[in-house]
Formats: C-alpha cells, sequence, structure tokens
C-alpha cells in the first residue's frame, strides 16, 4: 500500500462510521474524577487496542498522593530507529448535565449535522483517538511503522497533571524519545491545519487591600475610612491601562523576534468563536500578537461585600483573584516581585499579593524554524496540499514543560480540535470534517516518520 492509499484509508474511518463508533465508547466511559472511570477507561478501551498494536504498557503509580495512573507504553522496533514520545490525557472537566442545549446527554456522542456533541469529543479523548486510529491505519498497511513510539496517557491533566513532572524526573529513561508529537488544544480555525511549539504559561494569584475587621455604616464613616474596594480597584488600574496594556516593566516580554512574528502574521485569528476586541491590548501589537506573542493579564473574579445583597457600609476587605498569562522571555521567578515593587511604587503598600507557590504551567517555545517542526509542517503539506498554520505556543497553556525541560524534547503539537467546540463548558463537540482531515494528516505524519529523512539525533 502507498501513502496515498493509507491517507484515504484512514479517511474511511469517518465515511464508514467506526470513528463514530469508537469515539462513543470513549465518551461514554466518564472520567471527571472518580476512579472507577478512569480505570475503566485504562483498563476495558485504551489497553486492549494498544496490546493489539503491538504495544508493551505499564500502568505506573502517581507519585503525588492521591493522584491518579498514569499509562506508559511503548512499541520498540529498533533502537536504531527514530523514538517518537505522543500524549494524550483521558480524563474531562465536569459533565454538567442538565445544562446541554436540547438536554443532551454529555456521556453519550451526540450528532447533529457535522458537529459530534459529548464531553470529551474535543478535550482530549477525540484528539488522541485520531492519533491512535491513523496508527493502526498505517501499522496495517505497512506491516510495519519503521519507527519507535512511545505513550504517555495522564487522567489527571484537567487537575494540573499532578505527578506528571514528578514521574518523568523519575523515570525519564521510560519516556525517552527524540521529539514529542502529540495532539491537544484547537487549531487557529476549524478548516486550517495547525501546529504549535509550546504553551503561555499561566500564574494564579490574588490581591487583597484588608484594611479593618468588620464592615462600617457608609454614612457615618464615609469620607473618614479608605474603602478597600476603592484601593483595590486603583491598584488593579495600575497594573494595566483601560485597554489591558501591560504597565508592569518586568511583564513585557522580550521574545517577540522577527521569526516568530513571521509565524503569527501567516496565522488567522478571532474567526471563531466570540468576536474579539481590536483595540484591546498592546497597541503596537496585531491580535496575533497579542495572544501568541504577548503576555496579557486577566481578572479572575472580584469581590467585596455581598454582590446579590449588599448593604450601605464600607467594606472592610476587598480581593482580585487574577492571573498573568505569560510567554517566553518573561522571567516567572520574578513575576509577583515585580508586582509587589511595582505596586509599591505606585503607592498600593497595603495591597497584599497571596500566592499558593506554585506556577500552573511554564512557558515553553519551540522556534518554528527548527528542524521537527519544519519536517512536520511539510509533511502536512504534503497530505492537505497547503502549508498549515505554524505558531510558535499555543495562547493556552498545557504541560508543554514537562516534555521540553525535563525530558528535553522538541514539542510539536497538531491540535485536532476548533475555537468555538466549547471544550470546557456545556455543548462540548468536535467537527467530523475536521477529524476526517486530521485522521488524513496524521496518517500521513506517521507514514513519513517511517520512510526516513527525519532530523538528525540529538
Amino acid at each position: 500500500m502507498t501513502r496515498d492509499q493509507a491517507v484515504a484509508a484512514a479517511a474511511t474511518l469517518v465515511d464508514d462510521g467506526r470513528f463514530e463508533t469508537a469515539l462513543g465508547e470513549l465518551v461514554a466511559c466518564r472520567t471527571d474524577g472518580e476512579p472507577a472511570g478512569i480505570a475503566d477507561y485504562l483498563d476495558r478501551l485504551i489497553i486492549p487496542w494498544l496490546t493489539r498494536l503491538g504495544f508493551t504498557h505499564e500502568i505506573m503509580a502517581n507519585p503525588e498522593p492521591g493522584g491518579p495512573p498514569i499509562l506508559q507504553a511503548e512499541r520498540i522496533e529498533d533502537p536504531a530507529l527514530p523514538t517518537i514520545l505522543t500524549y494524550g490525557h483521558g480524563d474531562t472537566v465536569p459533565t454538567m448535565e442538565g445544562r446541554w442545549r436540547e438536554d443532551r446527554d454529555p456521556l453519550a456522542l451526540t450528532p447533529d449535522g457535522d458537529l459530534l456533541y459529548g464531553r470529551g469529543t474535543a478535550d482530549n479523548k477525540g484528539q488522541h483517538l485520531i492519533n491512535l486510529m491513523a496508527l493502526e491505519t498505517v501499522l496495517e498497511a505497512r506491516g510495519r511503522l519503521g519507527f519507535n513510539i512511545r505513550m504517555a496517557l495522564e487522567m489527571g491533566e484537567e487537575a494540573g497533571s499532578p505527578g506528571l513532572a514528578k514521574l518523568f524526573e523519575a523515570n525519564p529513561d521510560r519516556f525517552a524519545a527524540d521529539v514529542l508529537i502529540a495532539s491537544d488544544g484547537p487549531r487557529v480555525r476549524a478548516d486550517r491545519p495547525t501546529i504549535f511549539l509550546g504553551s503561555r504559561g499561566a500564574l494564579n494569584f490574588s490581591l487583597e487591600c484588608r484594611l479593618r475587621e468588620g464592615a462600617q455604616h457608609s454614612g457615618n464613616w464615609g469620607g473618614l475610612l479608605r474603602d478597600p474596594g476603592i484601593r483595590l480597584a486603583h491598584a488593579l488600574a495600575a497594573i494595566t491601562d483601560a485597554r489591558g496594556t501591560i504597565h508592569v516593566p518586568e511583564w513585557r516580554p522580550t521574545s517577540l523576534t522577527n521569526s516568530v512574528r513571521e509565524a503569527i502574521a501567516s496565522c488567522p485569528v478571532g474567526e471563531e468563536g466570540p468576536e474579539i476586541d481590536p483595540d484591546w491590548g498592546e497597541p503596537a501589537l496585531t491580535p496575533g500578537e497579542r495572544v501568541w506573542g504577548w503576555n496579557s493579564f486577566a481578572i479572575r473574579a472580584l469581590g467585596a461585600g455581598d454582590a446579590e445583597r449588599p448593604v450601605n457600609a464600607i467594606q472592610p476587605s476587598a480581593i482580585a483573584h487574577c492571573q498573568l498569562r505569560f510567554v517566553v522571555g518573561t522571567d516567572e521567578d520574578d513575576i509577583l516581585p515585580a508586582l509587589r515593587r511595582h505596586l509599591d511604587r505606585e503607592g498600593f503598600s497595603d495591597v497584599e499579593i497571596l500566592f499558593d507557590g506554585d506556577v500552573d504551567f511554564h512557558a515553553t517555545r519551540l522556534d518554528p524554524d527548527a528542524p521537527w517542526a519544519v519536517w512536520t509542517a511539510q509533511s502536512m503539506e504534503r497530505t492537505a496540499g497547503a502549508p498549515p498554520a505554524r505558531l510558535p505556543n499555543l495562547g493556552g497553556s498545557l504541560p508543554n514543560e514537562v516534555f521540553a525541560d525535563i525530558l528535553g524534547l522538541p514539542t510539536v503539537w497538531i491540535p485536532h480540535s476548533h475555537p468555538g467546540c466549547s471544550q470546557h463548558a456545556p455543548n462540548e463537540h468536535t467537527l467530523r470534517p475536521l477529524c476526517r482531515e486530521a485522521l488524513q494528516l496524521m496518517a500521513g505524519v506517521w507514514w513519513d516518520l517511517g520512510e526516513g529523512g527525519t532530523p538528525a539525533r540529538g
């Protein structure tokens, strides 16, 4: 069988319903935190399939107490061949029953035209299913892969991937490879194949202005007591201006290079999902540069008193739960110290920074011109007939640092979702045409990996 025939065979997985049948089985297995569902997903749905494909496996205990197990699997044809590490996560966010349109069951795959509804269809069950079904297609077509493959399938990504970094640190040989090729997150547009090469980091923290114990009557004490809500509002206004331009000097990255700008320039932004605000963010940047090449500050929640039952009082305290999404080129160890210095300079020493001590996600980025990025883009172009969008990093966050920093791998992500997929909300769905194309693209990538001509090792 030729490459073209293998790519065509991958498309028939959607055409004849086999893909939807398999996806329906994965969606029906509840994996939003219950240990029984997690075990069932691995033991009944994933491991028997991998075994048929010639993988050996081990369900590895999570180094974090109470953390879910992590599946390690591998198919080694010849140690001299290139080795690929792939990744997925079988856990999902809560199913949110009762909140889906038309009272859809989130644990049942429900087609509606070309939309396939169900929890995990986009994040991430559908994505690692595509990669494995395409891999199986190539194996059946060729009788071998022509490369080695290892897989890490975790069941705690939605909880911050507890234990994944420690597991990799303790067992680097079990996950050693030449490159990570995996799938998560959205394309830049449903009909535009995409690769991204890292992700923005994320740091959550809170700002609190606590001035006294107990609220005081706003008539008797108004004009005499500082209002923590007003103090906090002005402190927040010192962090950005009215259009969200960041004013903390150390939060303004230095990594928006010409190669990064060129990669971003070819990628559409804001064509799906909510309408973007073109006048929001850094004025000198394009919308794409703002989300993929720059840092962004957000207020996740804000409170002073009871907004549902306000009273005529000066509140004793106010709090804002905040987040900085940051790219490579930002000193993450200095993010909060820099904020402290900035607030003090601006006269807000009465605003305290609250932080639990852990960065939620670290920023990573592979150069868009790196050999594995170029090789993967060329393989995808060979299948699709046009080059994919090539993002230096995802605007969101995922645990890419465990692959890039701990394992030392170049990281190439090929997302099989789209911006409007509602992956963390009711009505999560994937698109049948996107899945069909993704199966073809991945069959092409897997085929080309076995043909030789991959980037030099080491």
